[in-house]
């Protein structure tokens, strides 16, 4: 049973956005700081990454572990209330990630996926920080790499 009634649900679901999230703001700004110039929400590119570099052709997202299901993480739990419903969401938005994924590494571009809790990681330690901008150099200047997922769990 929900703590909640139908209506502040809905109220506060309607309040997620799908862009300039908290952790997407984060991301760009240490980019940004570290010398990477890049576009944002690329509506031409398959999928409508975060950012998008084109000059290297890598589309970057920004995933929330609750939305996006990061597995083994603790803030993808699922609701208790309205199982079949979220479930079938979840699993929605997995099977659209994965044609999203399917999709641009077929067009050539590659994936950059960064986990919201790898982004509150960075937000408490400097030393994250450094390790994120490590893990994005070592991404661009080695093409054969498709996809890199950066999550510290």
């Amino acid at each position: 049973m929900d703590i909640k009634s139908a209506e502040e649900r809905s109220r506060n679901m309607s309040r997620i956005r799908s862009s300039n999230t908290t952790p997407e703001i984060y991301i760009r700004s240490t980019l940004h700081r570290a010398g990477f110039r890049f576009r944002i929400n690329c509506g031409g590119i398959f999928g409508n990454p975060d950012i998008y570099f084109s000059k290297k052709k890598v589309a970057v997202f920004v995933h929330g572990c609750y939305w996006h299901r990061h597995s083994g993480c603790k803030c993808a739990y699922v609701p208790k209330s309205n199982v079949d419903f979220w479930i079938a969401k979840f699993e929605a938005n997995i099977k659209r990630d994965r044609i999203v994924l399917d999709t641009l590494r077929t067009q050539g571009i590659r994936v950059l996926i960064i986990w919201e809790c790898a982004v509150k990681q960075m937000q408490k330690s400097p030393d994250k920080i450094n390790e994120f901008l490590v893990k994005v150099r070592m991404f661009f200047s080695h093409e054969e790499i498709g996809c890199l997922e950066i999550d510290w769990r």
